[in-house]
């Protein structure tokens, strides 16, 4: 019989829990999700380390969260590469942290290349980690003891690593650095998410498909949306990107759409995707979807001249201070500095746009 895996599955063990969290003087947080194995994907667990150890807590099972966020809220969290955390939390949550150290970004920061947590994780602290489980179902019950032994060394080592790392970028006075883009983080996953209904479904692939076939690609689109959510399955288990388009482009071509179907595609499904391409071959001439033209300002000669300009500025600085250039500004931001200083400049941080003056 394998070992008992400790998890916080009920509101008595959370609330008996919170009181620890809520005095420590410092959080480490981390989340698994399942999107890799259900769609749309949802949190499957949290896992917290303190002073006093590791906690694994389990959102799929019935409990009010809520007291645990609030406890969240009152902490800088420790995370690594937190972007993904902070969207899923704000998403399925409705969790915004007040403040965060993000390991990766401090990594980043410091000119390092390699910056997943095992390899800082080894070049910091000197510990190896097993990352076996990484695309392991964690919405799984009960989780596995390797599974378990994954999840708390996500957090484990996140204090001591953000010390070092801490400690390095006030050597390099680039703690403020830090800070700030940590902010800009924070804000960015907290804003609501716009989906373009018109746009959505333009997969890749699509933009050489004429208005017939977009509209077919669009219907298909739908019913695949459909069935993977009432499939609980990620929408490529159902139809990949490529074989929709090879569909649609079929289908308004007047050719033969079976032999493009999969072969092990079950009769209902089957029955659905035919129904869908129907569906999209007697949309009206006029309702059918428009070809969206992408335009491009190709800049005058004193926008490209200031581009160049920019991008010398940006990579002796980047060369200097052992950076990745991107992290200064990536050659969309310089092209749009170059076209509008006063405008862009507002949205870099400060110490992005110090080094671009």
């Amino acid at each position: 019989m394998g070992k008992h895996i400790r998890v916080i599955d009920t509101d008595s063990k959370l609330a008996a829990l919170l009181p620890a969290l809520a005095a420590a003087p410092w959080l480490a947080v981390d989340t698994e999700a399942d999107s890799l194995h259900a769609y749309p994907e949802k949190v499957c667990l949290i896992q917290i380390s303190t002073t006093a150890g590791d906690e694994l807590i389990d959102p799929l099972a019935r409990m009010d969260l809520t007291p645990l966020f609030t406890v969240f809220q009152a902490h800088e969290l420790i995370l690594h590469a937190a972007d993904y955390d902070l969207r899923l939390l704000r998403k399925h949550h409705e969790f915004v942290p007040s403040a965060i150290f993000d390991t990766m970004l401090a990594a980043r920061l410091l000119g390092e290349r390699q910056f997943g947590l095992g390899a800082l994780a080894e070049k910091f602290l000197g510990v190896k980690l097993d990352k076996g489980s990484q695309k392991a179902d964690w919405a799984q019950r009960p989780l596995t003891e390797r599974m378990e032994i994954y999840a708390r060394n996500d957090t484990h080592h996140l204090k001591l690593l953000a010390d070092k790392l801490r400690h390095e970028l006030e050597q390099k006075n680039r703690l403020s650095w830090h800070q700030e883009s940590c902010a800009q983080l924070i804000a960015e996953c907290a804003r609501p998410v716009f989906v373009d209904p018109d746009a959505i479904w333009r997969i890749k692939g699509s933009h050489g498909l004429d208005r017939r076939a977009m509209a077919v690609l669009r219907a298909l689109w739908h019913w695949r949306e459909t069935e993977a959510i009432a499939m609980c399955r990620p929408p490529f288990f159902i139809l990949n990107h490529e074989r929709m388009v090879e569909i649609a482009a079929a289908a308004a071509a007047q050719q033969p759409v079976e032999p493009l179907v999969p072969p092990r595609m079950n009769p209902r499904r089957h029955d659905g995707l035919r129904l869908a391409v129907r569906a999209g071959l007697a949309v009206p001439a006029t309702e059918l979807p428009v070809i969206i033209r992408q335009r491009f300002n190709r800049p005058s000669e004193a926008e490209f001249k200031r581009f160049r300009e920019l991008e010398k500025i940006r990579d002796a600085h980047a060369t200097e201070l052992g950076l990745d250039p991107t992290l200064i500004a990536s050659k969309s931001t310089l092209g749009d500095l170059a076209r509008d200083w006063e405008g862009t400049a507002v949205g870099l941080m400060n110490w992005q746009r110090e080094l671009l003056k």
